[in-house]
């Protein structure tokens, strides 16, 4: 029998950073709830786990438009990722292109395993709907970001859990650029402040360093992506 799960109601898939908040405003601006999911998997950039409660309390506080729909948070550990390690992302290794032609910040089957865990989740809260940040318009080649990857694995969820799942990208198809733009035309200038001050984008967690896009190391490929954008966003 197929379980129902309720239409209205997302989990985002939120880690503290510039591209899952945006997606986070974005859920806020169609769904009547909003829950939001973090993943301790050993991260050395750990730092966005504490940005995660300043984002969201900032939200409830200067966005009253979101604050009724914007329910509870949860923090899954999945050190699994950890323990395999070999990424420059969970152990202290440098960040640059590997020998498979992906950088080595790639974490084989990260987006696989926090989708799969946050819709084990969605369905003890009854949310039919998972938004997620995942990009292949503007990123570092992660295979688990193409969209082709998440549909997929859209479809194996339902089949796993016989639950009508939908997976939300609105990243998808955007860059970096679009993406600052988008957050503007969710929640104005007040939420592209929040995400230069308070979110966390950088490998390395750099948060001593103030640039115009926020704070990083402003090297890592990450930061990059952030800046090139940013740039390209307010030139427009």
């Amino acid at each position: 029998m197929i379980v129902k799960l309720d239409t209205q109601k997302a989990l985002v898939l939120f880690s503290g950073g510039q591209d899952s908040t945006t997606c986070l405003a974005w859920a806020l601006e169609r769904f009547e709830a909003v829950e939001t999911v973090g993943f301790d998997y050993g991260q050395r950039h750990a730092v966005e786990l504490e940005a995660r409660p300043r984002v969201l309390a900032a939200l409830r506080a200067g966005f009253p438009q979101w604050t009724a729909k914007l329910g509870q948070d949860h923090v899954l550990p999945l050190g699994v990722l950890k323990a395999i390690g070999g990424s420059a992302l969970t152990d202290d290794m440098k960040i640059e292109m590997g020998e498979h032609g992906l950088p080595t910040s790639f974490v084989p089957g990260r987006n696989v395993l926090f989708l799969t865990a946050a819709a084990a989740l969605a369905y003890r809260r009854g949310i039919a709907v998972l938004v997620g940040g995942m990009c292949e318009t503007d990123y570092s080649g992660y295979p688990d970001c193409r969209n082709e990857t998440i549909k997929t694995l859209e479809a194996a969820l339902d089949l796993a859990m016989e639950a009508p799942f939908r997976i939300e990208t609105p990243l998808m198809w955007l860059d970096k650029a679009e993406t600052w733009a988008l957050a503007e035309k969710l929640g104005g200038q007040a939420l592209v402040d929040l995400i230069v001050e308070e979110t966390v984008t950088c490998y390395h967690g750099e948060r001593a360093t103030r640039h115009d896009w926020g704070y990083g190391c402003g090297v890592c490929p990450a930061c990059e992506l952030r800046a090139k954008g940013y740039a390209n966003y307010v030139s427009q």
